[in-house]
């Protein structure tokens, strides 16, 4: 009898061919005749596998999941037909005998680099295309209860980890050691180890710990607290640095069950927190308390941004909030599912209306210039009458002696 080796949720065929049916609908509006799905997530979320292969989808017809490697795998994980394929090549001949070949391509464009884009021309032949990848995001912006599910599991993780970080934070302690104990602590309850992020050149680690100083650099990433890291390689995350008493230590964690993505941020203190954080983190905490009265399905992101913001105002810290200087970022939230930056964004700048069955993380989070960072980070499932938390941990600052 062979050891167990793994412990997840298998989606159901009936619900992936109920996805591949709403993106059908969604192509059928965007007057896209057929969709190329290569990308690993988009393979994920209407397979229930990544394995080296394409699944191609045509407005009328069943899905086509061609798998070249690893077969044998592929037909454990998915609950789909396959197609076994010896190369890609194999694939036009196939589409042609099926006569699926002929009008508008739809491609994952915003993650398809132009190299892979000139061979999936010459593999499938179309000679007209359209973006599919807004369709996809819209669809997976609205997750079903099966994936619910699964980020509540993800989340479990997120209160253990925060609950362990009381034993490993005290003076002295490097923000690397820190992060050490806990993604063991996450990775032994099950984490898979990856996060997954949307787009060229993003990049995400399991675990930020910031105290001080660090909380308050600038990086590339479009992210409020980077870190600095250990290495310009990664220019983000835990360093070397020592936790001081009195400064904040926040820890950026995300957790993941399945494939799906939970993020959430806590703060602790050895001692007294300075008198210079509080003021933000009351702030921070009051905008977390009023996102929890106040957004619900039919509000509009926007709003709930202008609220968030104005609670800064008042509170005459605009100019730390979500960032300083050229890092501060214009957004307040953003949605988590299989990847960490999914729709909806919680911005004042582009109307999207919040609906029943999203997920968000919202992150009120306040950076001052060469002192540190303070900041909440609370996941939120939308409902019809307000939010429900994804975890149960309590978001107050932990004090430690």
């Amino acid at each position: 009898m062979r050891e167990q080796i793994w412990a997840f949720d298998q989606v159901s065929k009936e619900e992936l061919l109920k996805r591949i049916d709403s993106l059908k609908d969604s192509m059928v509006k965007n007057q896209i005749d057929f969709g190329v799905l290569f990308e690993n997530v988009d393979k994920f979320y209407f397979t229930a596998t990544i394995q080296k292969g394409m699944v191609v989808v045509p407005v009328a017809g069943a899905p086509l999941f061609f798998v070249e490697k690893s077969i044998e795998r592929a037909r454990m994980e998915s609950p789909l037909d396959i197609i076994p394929i010896g190369s890609d090549k194999e694939i036009r001949s196939i589409l042609e005998g099926r006569g699926i070949l002929g009008g508008v391509a739809g491609l994952e464009l915003d993650v398809l680099p132009v190299s892979v884009f000139e061979r999936l021309k010459r593999i499938v032949g179309f000679s007209r295309y359209a973006d599919l990848s807004p369709p996809i995001r819209q669809l997976r912006m609205v997750k079903s209860p099966f994936e619910l599910t699964q980020i509540r599991k993800s989340g479990q993780m997120i209160t253990q980890v925060f609950e362990a970080a009381k034993e490993v934070v005290r003076e002295g302690a490097r923000e690397i050691d820190i992060d050490a104990a806990l993604v063991a602590r996450g990775r032994k309850l099950g984490h898979q180890g990856v996060l997954r992020m949307r787009g060229i050149n993003q990049e995400m680690v399991l675990m930020t710990v910031q105290s001080g100083f660090t909380g308050a650099m600038f990086s590339y990433g479009d992210v409020p607290i980077a870190g600095a890291g250990v290495t310009p390689a990664v220019p983000g995350g835990s360093s070397l640095k020592r936790v001081e008493r009195g400064i904040p230590v926040t820890i950026d964690y995300g957790g993941a069950y399945n494939g799906y993505i939970t993020d959430e941020t806590r703060i602790l203190v050895v001692g007294e927190l300075n008198e210079r954080f509080k003021k933000p983190y009351d702030c921070a905490k009051e905008i977390i308390e009023d996102v929890m009265s106040n957004a619900r399905a039919g509000v509009d992101c926007r709003d709930v941004y202008s609220r968030a913001y104005r609670t800064a105002e008042k509170a005459g810290l605009t100019s730390y909030f979500m960032g300083h200087g050229k890092g501060q970022v214009s957004f307040l939230g953003h949605g988590v599912g299989l990847e960490i930056n999914e729709l909806p964004v919680i911005t004042g700048r582009h109307e999207q209306i919040l609906q029943e069955g999203m997920v968000v993380a919202i992150e009120p989070k306040f950076i001052l210039p060469g002192e540190g960072a303070v900041g909440i980070e609370l996941d939120f499932i939308i409902r019809k009458g307000g939010v429900e938390r994804v975890t149960d941990y309590p978001f107050e600052i932990v004090s430690l002696p």
